[in-house]
């Protein structure tokens, strides 16, 4: 490994709070992951976390997990850690931790959820404080299909350094900021000389080859394939940005709720697709919800190049309010004079507030969108 050098730190502020002091969990016996997970996405703003489970993302190879396994590098939830338990290979860890070993380095690959544009890493060493490692480098590589860990180490793969040698510190998120611009879908981790990682976090923008959807229905809003919720009215118990996880809830912590509103108004939230497209049908997902869903939603659309503002007069009817019921999965049909309306963003509304799981929005990339797409795809290869 090369001299150590100090990349560039991306700048943000983190707040190293413990999960159980935050007042949002007041009401809730034990945190939930996705509820304490918002303090690591705080890390890449509304970035895509591209190496999380929850996208699809894998550990494909280590050279080494003598204490800790790899797979827990990639979970969602940040790291817990409690002292004095022990099992046959010693103290328990929630994270990737290596032999103690002389000169040298370990390393990790890990497989994308989805192929992206990388602009930051966040190399997170919580509860790591006396073993974890000095320094590290990341490397990423494009990789079509999916290859075996021995291809991806061969010499022909191109790997391109995307954070050089730097100095990490111990139970610290460790943010480096990248400015490649290249679509990548495979990263590797390497450490020195050891130690312990409890998370590695791959902030970006999911790059999405138009020959994936074109002619598909697919979930236009769907995070694997690059949508994004983008703001929200509340986010007091949880954040808005679990409407587009492509898995199921498993509780009612695994969903966007608000607060009981008093006042008048309504909550919402913007989502911006992963490309411009045609929504046929919408699906609102209350599962979990018994007594505090939303009693109604509405759905709104709009093309633009940015986010409209939550006010502003570009927004569209798609969706007009329409009553739900508790613990359901709903699905509705867009009526027939909407359903060729080309958007790029919505907005989801909730009345007056309550708990959503999950928002789909099933149709099709519109021609505009994959010629955008494959700009886009072209311009992150170079």
């Amino acid at each position: 490994m090369s001299a150590i050098v100090e990349q560039p730190r991306q700048a943000v502020e983190v707040d190293l709070r413990r999960t159980e002091e935050d007042p949002r969990l007041a009401a809730v016996a034990r945190p939930t992951a996705l509820i304490a997970h918002r303090k690591g996405e705080l890390l890449v703003a509304r970035n895509i976390n591209l190496a999380a489970r929850s996208l699809g993302a894998s550990v494909l190879a280590a050279n080494d997990e003598s204490f800790g396994e790899k797979e827990n590098l990639i979970i969602d939830a940040p790291a817990d850690f409690t002292p004095g338990g022990y099992g046959h290979k010693g103290e328990i860890v929630d994270g990737w931790e290596t032999r103690r070993r002389g000169p040298g380095r370990d390393w990790v690959l890990v497989r994308l959820g989805s192929p992206g544009v990388i602009s930051s890493v966040d190399v997170d060493t919580s509860f790591f404080t006396g073993n974890y490692p000095e320094c590290c480098v990341v490397e990423a590589c494009a990789v079509a299909g999916y290859p075996a860990p021995e291809e991806l180490l061969a010499p022909a793969v191109g790997w391109e350094t995307i954070v050089a040698s730097s100095r990490l510190d111990g139970d610290a998120h460790n943010v480096f900021a990248v400015e490649s611009g290249r679509r990548f879908t495979h990263v590797r981790l390497t450490i020195a000389p050891d130690g312990g990682v409890a998370r590695l976090r791959v902030g970006g923008r999911v790059c999405l080859d138009p020959g994936e959807v074109d002619g598909l229905t697919v979930d236009l809003a769907a995070r694997a394939l690059g949508g994004v919720v983008e703001a929200s009215s509340d986010e007091f118990y949880s954040s808005a940005d679990v409407l587009n996880l492509p898995d199921l809830p498993r509780s009612m912590g695994e969903g966007w709720e608000t607060r009981r509103r008093r006042g008048p108004g309504n909550d919402w939230a913007l989502i911006r697709l992963a490309a411009a497209g045609r929504i046929r049908v919408v699906e609102v997902d209350t599962s979990w919800f018994k007594y505090n869903a939303s009693s109604e939603v509405a759905l709104l659309g709009a093309r633009a190049s940015t986010t409209p503002a939550v006010d502003s007069p570009a927004w569209q009817q798609l969706l007009p309010r329409t009553r739900l019921q508790p613990d359901t999965r709903h699905r509705f049909r867009i009526d027939s004079d909407r359903a060729d309306e080309e958007v790029t963003h919505v907005r989801f509304d909730a009345f007056p507030d309550g708990g959503v799981a999950r928002l789909r929005l099933c149709g099709e990339v519109s021609a505009d969108g994959l010629r955008e797409l494959g700009a886009e795809l072209r311009a992150a290869r170079g």
